[in-house]
């Protein structure tokens, strides 16, 4: 197999960070569609970054949840990007202000295209190409998308208080490609639509998170499990 050139990290990573980007187009019509103003979406998708957050936040507010809960949210979803930086750091070999400045944009896509990269300075390449240009079209596309949901008016008008739901229904998915991703992701929703009618909008999204978690861990690959147990009986 063919090892890719800097061309062709190149292209993959700007490919990756365009698609991605224009996303966010969506999420700035949902926000200030559900009740947030242009400057408050556009700081979420400057500050928080991270699209599964920020949709389950404005998700949280636009039924009408307390913003507390939705940051509680936001941050359960987030906390990944953790282990996203603990994977790169190796490969990144960044200190100071600029480890700082690269956590910015620790998301998916630029975590996927730098640890599908052989060579480490191509991996860093793919890292900041693929980071960067999500974070500046997403911020932009953000930007046109809440000035386009200012002018729409009323939310239900166009059935776009369920578009909330559906969006990050969307950005999980394809993420769901085992058969321990989609237990565990049955598991957490089953939980939270079990609390629905009980408790405050919010709540139902953090312990369904909370469980989806445990179910995690219950569920982690039997081989690992076998390997550990194979080091401690050894000799």
């Amino acid at each position: 197999m063919t090892a890719p050139t800097d061309r062709t990290v190149v292209a993959d990573s700007l490919g990756v960070g365009v698609a991605t980007g224009a996303y966010g187009v969506s999420f700035g019509a949902l926000a200030t569609a559900s009740g947030l103003d242009v400057w408050q979406a556009c700081a979420l998708s400057v500050l928080v970054f991270t699209g599964a957050s920020q949709f389950a936040f404005v998700g949280v507010v636009a039924a009408g949840g307390a913003p507390l809960a939705g940051s509680a949210t936001a941050l359960l979803l987030g906390s990944r990007n953790l282990f996203y930086g603990l994977a790169l750091a190796p490969r990144l070999r960044l200190r100071g202000w600029r480890r700082l400045l690269a956590a910015q944009v620790v998301i998916d896509e630029s975590t996927a295209m730098s640890l599908g990269q052989d060579d480490e300075r191509q991996a860093r390449l793919a890292f900041h190409l693929t980071g960067w240009s999500v974070f500046v079209l997403w911020n932009l596309m953000t930007l046109v998308g809440a000035l386009a949901g200012t002018a729409i008016g009323d939310p239900r008008t166009f059935g776009l208080d369920a578009a909330v739901g559906a969006a990050f229904l969307a950005l999980l998915w394809p993420r769901l490609t085992a058969w321990p991703q989609r237990v565990v992701a049955v598991v957490g929703a089953a939980a939270a639509t079990g609390l629905v009618p009980w408790t405050p909008a919010g709540v139902p999204v953090i312990v369904g998170g909370l469980v989806a978690v445990v179910a995690g861990l219950l569920l982690r690959p039997e081989p690992e499990r076998k390997e550990r147990e194979r080091e401690e009986v050894a000799p």
